[in-house]
């Protein structure tokens, strides 16, 4: 049965990993993703549940000692923001290589300079080709969701990669929204028990993690990363199937949003998903034929199935909430219009950049950019490949 109750989105993966109990969670706090340390660590100190919490010295020092007692067999996670990954952007890359099934709770919040605390995704974005799996929420529900099945993800035999589970920092993480949880034994017969076949403390069998790879060697390591990557597009589908038989609320890479019949579609991420989709019901009141593509699942990138979705559309705009500095968009605008070429698809594409520390995205915003692509389609009139949305002056 589910269970209602009013929850800021730190709360809700806060409550998910009370449920899950894991084994160990190294923190160092930094804004907006405290709040989950300090509502574990009360969880702890009550007797709800009995993860070793350790505060450590910095945020380098917390994915450490994650990888440390994931490698000894522990189930770990650690939570952070912004320039938190910044200092553990090594580590990121140790945790992958090594294989390591780690959750880390993600609040996406801009990366210095100049110093900003509100919500972009240049720190998520930052770490795509880290080899981490990486999943995104619009709104506090599937924060909790998402958290609930990074688990059986990363642990999957067809998988053992690190999980990052993302949400909008402060948008998400702050706000309190109405939400359904699940029972606690649900999600402990769901998640299970974690049984690692390989880790440091069996003495039966003696095992080096992290070991200098030679040249002979290193290639051969992310090629299984790769392929690793790859496995788990069907795991992240089979996951989400099975948490959907338990949950009622169904997930796969990515959520269409009345795309089956857009001439104009617009993809994004994350919490402006719920501007843009209102923007869509008010664009399709006047009989315009707009739709929305969500995207879930950045890492691994789903690109057929993206093209599948948008072929039916004569134009696309893509949303990034981070600039790459390419000097013709940002991340998510050139792996999306990479999936269009690669699958032939011939639509107008256009990239826009939004929402950068913290910045309004609003209805109108959103509607004026599917407007842009109507008028480029029919009319001809030229939209800038580079645009930002919602500049000063």
């Amino acid at each position: 049965m589910a269970i209602r109750d009013r929850l800021s989105g730190n709360e809700a993966v806060s409550y998910a990993i009370k449920q899950i109990n894991p084994d160990v969670m190294p923190a160092f706090p930094i804004t907006p993703s405290t709040e989950i340390p300090q509502y574990v660590s009360s969880y702890i100190a009550n007797g709800e549940c009995d993860t070793e919490f350790i505060p450590v010295e910095s945020e380098h020092s917390s994915m450490s000692a994650t990888i440390g007692a994931s490698a000894a067999g522990a189930r770990a996670l650690t939570a952070t923001s912004s320039c938190g990954m910044a200092l553990m952007w090594e580590e990121l890359y140790v945790a992958a290589s090594n294989r390591l099934p780690i959750v880390l709770a993600l609040v996406n919040r801009a990366l210095s300079g100049p110093i900003n605390i509100n919500c972009d995704h240049s720190d998520s974005m930052g770490a795509r080709d880290s080899g981490w799996i990486q999943i995104y929420a619009e709104n506090n529900q599937e924060a909790y969701d998402n958290f609930i099945q990074a688990y059986r993800i990363a642990e999957h035999k067809d998988v053992h990669l690190p999980v990052m589970i993302c949400q909008d920092g402060f948008i998400t993480s702050h706000a309190v929204e109405n939400i359904e949880l699940l029972e606690d034994e649900t999600v402990k017969n769901f998640v299970g028990e974690y049984e690692p076949e390989n880790y440091l403390l069996n003495s039966e069998t003696p095992l080096a993690v992290g070991p200098y790879a030679v040249s002979n060697y290193y290639m051969e390591t992310k090629k299984a990363q790769t392929e690793a990557m790859n496995n788990s597009r069907q795991v992240i589908l089979d996951v989400a199937k099975e948490y959907g038989q338990i949950s009622g609320r169904t997930y796969g890479f990515f959520e269409e949003y009345r795309l089956e019949d857009a001439d104009y579609a617009m993809v994004i991420i994350g919490s402006a998903a719920g501007t843009a989709k209102d923007a869509v019901d008010k664009l399709r009141e006047e009989g315009k034929k707009v739709g929305l593509l969500k995207l879930r699942v950045f890492r691994p990138f789903p690109e057929k199935e993206i093209a599948e979705a948008l072929k039916g559309a004569k134009a696309v705009a893509i949303l990034d909430r981070t600039d790459s500095f390419s000097s013709h968009g940002g991340p998510l605008g050139s792996e999306v219009t990479a999936a269009l070429f690669n699958s032939k698809c011939t639509m107008e594409v256009r990239n826009y950049i939004y929402g950068l520390g913290g910045r309004d995205f609003r209805v109108e915003d959103a509607t004026e950019v599917f407007n842009e692509m109507e008028q480029l389609v029919t009319d001809g009139k030229e939209v800038e490949q580079y645009k930002y949305i919602g500049l000063r002056g």
